[in-house]
């Protein structure tokens, strides 16, 4: 299968490395790579997974022409507010009948019903393992490990560099050092405000409530607070007493719908979301047939985004 990347950051060269030592048991071509600002490159032999990408970026109609793929790999930045452009890079790949598999939690944040009902009237596949909890199987569980069975709401931590920052503010630091922190780590979004004011958060949020719950919102609508009135002070008082402050998701289905929000929490360190320390991410799903079951992600890294798009290619490959 011809694969094209829009998106080369670290998470697309990090997938190249994984796809380049799995060709032997998953020969995939990587045969066009598009970035907005350091070139492109294209060659329906197949790339090498260090490409030097020296021709100008063209439009991305014209680049998946030129690719000649089968399947759109999109790992551009997140918009959490717009879900663009995203959202139209993956309409320009339906319109070419070719497969979506995006690590961009934006639009299926912002347009999952309308891309769904796109995808399939074009007779292709639409996946996004990566794009909530590093490639952990959280959609791969439910649609192929729990028939029949309804999610009631969801629980979770989802945002890690909230985790860090608290953590070094636990240690003393001031929130600019835990920033600092959490960007040497290489966890926190391009614009860190984006994870401090828990959009990163709403936005994954938005995607579970839609793909799970049928929920239909988009962050704009979940009621969200963030982690920017902290301080080091109140943090070690909390700490004095057993407690600690995670950004929590919420979800539940009521009587007058579903039910969805975002906001730092004082939780017990006993509480099992206290569990999520670090990089880690944890999510409850609580069903009617299964009761609560767990996903918990320990300090996963680029490679494991990296792994989430594989694991995506590969069962669209299978099921092609």
């Amino acid at each position: 299968m011809k694969l094209a990347l829009i998106g080369f950051g670290r998470v697309g060269r990090a997938f190249a490395r994984l796809l380049h030592a799995q060709r032997a048991a998953y020969p995939f071509r990587i045969t066009g790579i598009l970035t907005a600002r350091h070139g492109a490159a294209w060659d329906e032999r197949g790339l090498d997974p260090d490409p030097v990408l020296r021709l100008p970026s063209p439009g991305v109609e014209e680049f998946l022409d030129r690719s000649k793929a089968e399947l759109m790999v999109e790992v551009t930045p997140l918009d959490p507010l717009t879900g663009q452009p995203a959202i139209s890079h993956i309409r320009a790949a339906f319109a070419r009948r070719m497969h979506v598999v995006t690590a961009n939690k934006g639009p299926v944040a912002h347009a999952w019903q309308a891309l769904k009902r796109e995808a399939e009237a074009a007779g292709i596949q639409f996946r996004f393992e990566a794009a909530v909890m590093d490639g952990a199987p959280v959609f791969n569980l439910v649609r192929y490990s729990l028939p029949a069975v309804r999610v009631l709401g969801f629980t979770a931590v989802l945002n890690s560099t909230t985790t860090v920052v608290i953590e070094a503010m636990e240690r003393g630091c001031s929130l600019e050092e835990g920033i600092e922190h959490a960007r040497r780590l290489g966890i926190t979004e391009a614009d860190v405000r984006y994870d401090l004011d828990g959009w990163d958060a709403a936005a994954k949020t938005a995607v579970l409530a839609n793909v799970l719950m049928d929920a239909d919102v988009t962050p704009l609508q979940i009621p969200t607070k963030g982690i920017g009135r902290l301080t080091p002070e109140r943090l070690a008082d909390l700490n004095r007493k057993g407690k600690t402050v995670r950004l929590v998701s919420r979800a539940r289905r009521t009587p007058r719908g579903i039910r969805l929000r975002v906001r730092a929490e004082v939780l017990p360190r006993t509480d099992p979301l206290a569990l999520a320390r670090g990089a880690s991410n944890l999510l409850l799903l609580q069903t009617d047939l299964m009761r609560t079951l767990g996903v918990l992600a320990l300090d996963p890294g680029v490679e494991q985004t990296a792994y989430g798009l594989f694991s995506d290619v590969v069962a669209i490959a299978r099921e092609a």
